[in-house]
Order: C-alpha cells, then structure tokens, then sequence
C-alpha cells in the first residue's frame, strides 16, 4: 500500500518496523502492545466508511527504541 506524501513515517515508526523486521520469528501481540496502543475507529473514504486501526508507540516503546 503506498503512503501519500503528506503520511510518511516518522523516525520512531521507522525504528519500531526496523525492530520487527529484525526479529525473524516476530512477536507476541502482548509484546508489541507493551509498546504500542492500537484503537480501532471507522473514518470515510469520500462516502464510504470505512474501518481502519491506529497504532500509537508508547511511553515505553519509546524508552524501548531509545536502547
């Protein structure tokens, strides 16, 4: 899926995809929520809702990411 221009990930979004990029068996979901927070939410696309997730880093996946 391509990200529009105005969308694009920040350094500690990038740091988070790095980690799970490097972890080659993934993760529990009780892991990535102890850093991040995921709230479900319907917005529209033109007329159409639609469902999307977003997913915010949290205190301590940010103390995580600064090692």
């Amino acid at each position: 899926m391509a990200m529009s221009p105005r969308k694009r990930l920040g350094v500690d979004q990038r740091r988070v995809l790095q980690l799970l990029a490097r972890s080659t068996n993934g993760h529990t979901e009780s892991m990535l929520l102890a850093f991040a927070t995921a709230m479900p939410e319907t917005v529209r696309a033109g007329k159409r809702p639609i469902k999307v997730v977003r997913v915010r880093i949290t205190d301590a996946g940010r103390m995580a990411l600064a090692g």
